[in-house]
Formats: structure tokens, sequence, C-alpha cells
């Protein structure tokens, strides 16, 4: 497993393609032959971001979240339909490393210009700049919540 750690500010070309940051790239590329570059991009559940994930992390994580279903139940099926939804598969493009997201999902996150990987350990949140800026959390509420939820 990879942990991804940092925050990385990126722009978006004329064609909507975004520079994987160096750091995440040496990461998937230190100690392995011929490293699996592939990632999955999509919608986050409670944010306003893109999830990107290691194709083996995604792997993993999915099929967590299936077996907990049972597809006979009509709830279930809508629930993974709407989780897989826009979800793509985006690789890093020769030495630039430029990735391609999709528009749909580009629109989804409200990417325009500027956007900001943001390593999550497991898994990299793309955010717009300013949206990711703008939702950081005072000191005290940051502190506040870990009393909570750590406590």
């Amino acid at each position: 497993m990879i942990d991804f750690i940092g925050e990385y500010g990126v722009k978006v070309d004329d064609k909507g393609r975004i520079i994987f940051p160096s750091a995440f790239k040496a990461l998937m590329t230190s100690g392995h032959e011929e490293p699996d570059m592939r990632f999955v991009v999509k919608a986050s559940i409670f944010a306003g971001c893109l999830e990107m994930y290691t194709y083996s992390e995604w792997v993993a994580r999915s099929e967590e979240v299936r077996s907990r279903l049972n597809f006979f139940n009509r709830e279930h099926a809508l629930f993974w339909r709407e989780y897989m939804r826009g979800t793509a598969i985006v690789e890093p493009s020769g030495n630039l490393g430029r990735i391609t997201i999709p528009k749909e999902l580009m629109s989804f996150a409200k990417i325009g210009r500027e956007a900001v990987f943001h390593g999550c350990n497991h898994m990299i949140e793309i955010w717009p700049k300013d949206v990711y800026e703008a939702q950081k959390l005072s000191r005290d509420a940051y502190e506040a919540l870990a009393e909570k939820i750590l406590g």
C-alpha cells in the first residue's frame, strides 16, 4: 500500500489536463520495476472534491463495499449504481505525467484553472484550489473535532 502525504497545487491546462505531482509519482515508481500507474477517480460522496485511488486500493475498497451489499435488495443495487457512476480509470502520461480527468468529474468538483492534490494516506483528494483553502478548519474547530472523535 502506498501512503500519499502532502499538498500540491497544480495548474489545469487548456485541454483539461493536470500534471500529476512528481512526489506522488516517485512513490508509485520507487522499488518497482514496472509500477501499475493506473488510478481510479470518482466523485466524493461527502465532499465537493474528487477521490483518486491506486487501482489496487480501489479494487480492495470497492470489494469491501460490495461485500456489504445484497444485490437482490433494490436500495443496495441503487446505491451501488450511484457509487460506481462517473468513476474513471486515469493514468499519468509519459514524462510529464499529465492526467486527463473526464469533464463530468471536473465539473462535479468545479475544478477550473487551479487544483490541489491532497494526500490522504490511502487516497488523494483533488480539490478546486479556492474551495480547498476556504474549507480549512480553524485551529479551535480542529481541536474540538479531534477531542470529540479521539476523546
